[in-house]
């Protein structure tokens, strides 16, 4: 038998041992972990509607209307008339003919990768694309080419040597480093060799854009430049679940081949339309995302005076190098030890020599809460040189 004993005392020497931290009461920045209240600086709650009360509300009235479960899947009898009212507002609010409405962002991209290409087909993918995008890269069983990070000067000649059915696919905001894919380069090339362009905007959807109409419509790319556009809905849209959305004649494509959504259980229609409601306070919180810039900006600022070492991001997620496994978990630490919560990632989330404290911020932080962030990174500096070693 696998001796999972030692596997796990291995990664525990090697710092890459993860824990599950019990949360209690609703997600905000100041949240109720294992019993202690920290301050959170590590959510993907970007426009702090995890906990609003206008989708809280708007889940509540739809209960009686829809009850709890979804019962069965979509093809069955589970696609309920909530369900579909939310891909039609998704359609419209993403500027696409038609959206599918999925369980999660994982099942999204497993589901969209291997319906779309398979076997004697080439998927070309992004080297840092999540993992639910490799995973779905290899369930497709086509053979999988993965091009220099953002570098779509390489991707052209691999593109051009390669005959057959193409597909591309990035995350639109990449979610440990905070960049944002060139999309208009990328959407070009693959005009220029016959490839179907996927765009994953998970990090991007509700914070980028025109009303938070993600990082796509930021760069004013249509459904032409960008046939297929993956989003998640519990990030900055607070709730659960995701969608996909395209030309018609690709979603039913789509109802007919992808595995992850024919063979499960649809989602509680309740929640369907609770996420409507989050997609009106989306469209009209360009309050919102302007205070969630400052926060970035000001951070940004003060953390590089501190001599921090930052990665050049934009967008709410902001990463603090380190380099070291254990010197990330050891600032982590420090750091809660200081009533925040900021969490160490590493590798094979990361890659090797590229751990990092994860900064996320929200709309939902005050000035207030990000002073006393930078109060800490100010006292936690003995804890790096300049090469992001334990001194």
């Amino acid at each position: 038998m696998r001796d999972f004993t030692s596997e796990l005392e291995q990664r525990k020497q090697a710092g890459l041992y993860r824990a599950r931290r019990q949360v209690s009461g609703p997600q905000q920045p100041a949240i109720t972990t294992d019993g202690k209240l920290l301050l959170s600086f590590c959510s993907n709650d970007y426009l702090g509607l995890a906990n609003h009360p206008e989708t809280i509300e708007a889940l509540r009235c739809a209960l009686p209307e829809t009850g709890l479960g979804g019962a069965s899947s979509h093809l069955i009898c589970g696609h309920h008339e909530a369900h579909h009212r939310l891909e039609e507002r998704l359609a419209a609010f993403t500027g696409r003919s038609s959206a599918l409405f999925f369980s999660t962002g994982y099942m999204a991209n497993l589901g969209v990768i291997s319906a779309l290409a398979g076997r004697g087909d080439t998927v070309f993918s992004d080297r840092l694309n999540h993992a639910s995008i490799i995973d779905g890269c290899i369930l497709s069983r086509a053979k999988v080419r993965r091009y220099a990070h953002g570098d779509v000067a390489a991707l052209a000649p691999m593109l051009a040597e390669t005959s057959g059915h193409k597909l591309v696919i990035t995350d639109g905001v990449f979610s440990m480093d905070g960049d944002v894919a060139p999309l208009k380069e990328l959407a070009q090339v693959c005009r220029d060799h016959n490839a179907l362009l996927v765009v994953d905007d998970a990090h991007g959807f509700g914070v980028l854009g025109p009303q938070g109409r993600g990082a796509v419509a930021e760069l004013g790319l249509s459904e032409a430049d960008v046939p297929i556009l993956v989003g998640t809905l519990g990030k900055a849209a607070g709730t659960s679940g995701a969608f996909v959305a395209g030309p018609e004649i690709l979603m039913d494509y789509l109802v007919q081949k992808a595995r992850t959504y024919i063979y499960t259980t649809a989602m509680p229609p309740a929640l369907a339309l609770a996420t409507r409601a989050s997609l009106d306070v989306i469209e009209q919180g360009d309050e919102r995302r302007s205070h969630l810039q400052g926060l970035i900006e000001r951070f940004r600022r003060e953390a590089i005076a501190l001599g921090y070492e930052l990665m050049p991001s934009r967008t709410p997620i902001q990463p603090i190098m380190v380099g070291n496994n254990r010197t990330a978990l050891a600032l982590s630490q420090a750091l809660e030890a200081s009533g925040l919560l900021v969490t160490a990632i590493r590798p094979p989330t990361v890659p090797a020599g590229e751990a990092r404290l994860r900064v996320t911020f929200s709309a939902a932080h005050s000035y207030e809460q990000l002073d006393c962030l930078m109060q800490a990174l100010s006292d936690c500096r003995h804890l790096l040189n300049k090469k992001g070693v334990a001194s």
